[in-house]
């Protein structure tokens, strides 16, 4: 009696070490994750109670037999139905991925920038130096040649500030000068080796679980509006690009 009482028992603990093994390796979200697990604790609660002999076996077995009777005559029906629900879905992604309220973050030592994917507007918040918490559009040129000045000792934060000032104030470099121009002819190279999901994620302004397809449209939406070809900003496509690589090999 006791030990089938402790059996009864170890079920959810083996069930969630189960169901978080499979959470880890899969990114499920915290809903898919409770709902896995309780469909995992109640096939083994019902494997256990067929073992002890106190459920018939047909209890699985006969729902299975109806639902794999349905699936095959209605095989031929779904098979037709297939395409239509891949262009239906196709379409909700689409529509998804061209909202006006989609957004794209990159983050710095200096910055959070926010990138709009329907206008290729930009602006961010200043996480660090003599203008930390001040948004981007609400600083006077003055005051960006400021922030600028003191980005020079990260590549990151100086490169989303040009391409900040130059989408939002073409003739920057004339009021700040021959530094200016020198700093911005010779941009760092791209470290993406400390590039993780969430913040792949972030960078294209998606969130899990997530397909291919919305990875694809939400990187086009983005370079159609940053290509450097279209006077955007070289540094963030590839940042953009490494995080849809990122994605896509994950």
């Amino acid at each position: 009696m006791i030990t089938r009482l402790l059996v009864l028992l170890s079920l959810p603990v083996f069930g969630y070490l189960f169901v978080k093994t499979m959470s880890q390796r899969f990114n499920l979200t915290q809903k898919q994750f409770n709902l896995l697990f309780l469909l995992v604790v109640s096939l083994m609660l019902i494997a256990v109670l067929i073992l002890m002999g106190r459920l018939p076996i047909h209890f699985i077995l006969a729902p299975l037999g109806v639902a794999a009777t349905f699936l095959l005559r209605m095989l031929p029906t779904l098979l037709r139905l297939l395409p239509m629900w891949q262009m239906f879905k196709s379409r909700r992604v689409m529509g998804k991925t061209r909202e006006s309220g989609q957004t794209s973050t990159i983050r710095t030592e200096f910055l959070a920038m926010e990138l709009e994917h329907s206008t290729g507007n930009m602006d961010g918040a200043v996480l660090k130096g003599s203008h930390q918490g001040k948004q981007l559009s609400a600083l006077t040129i003055h005051q960006l040649l400021e922030l600028y000045t003191e980005c020079q000792s990260e590549g990151d934060s100086l490169q989303v500030l040009i391409a900040y000032l130059d989408r939002n104030h073409a003739d920057w470099r004339d009021v700040a000068g021959e530094k200016a121009s020198q700093s911005s002819s010779t941009p760092p190279q791209l470290d993406d080796s400390h590039m993780t999901r969430p913040l792949a994620l972030e960078i294209l302004g998606l969130s899990d679980p997530v397909e291919e397809k919305e990875i694809a449209d939400s990187h086009r939406a983005l370079m159609q509006k940053l290509h450097p070809d279209r006077g955007g900003s070289g540094y963030l496509a590839k940042k953009i690009n490494a995080a849809r690589d990122f994605l896509l090999d994950d």
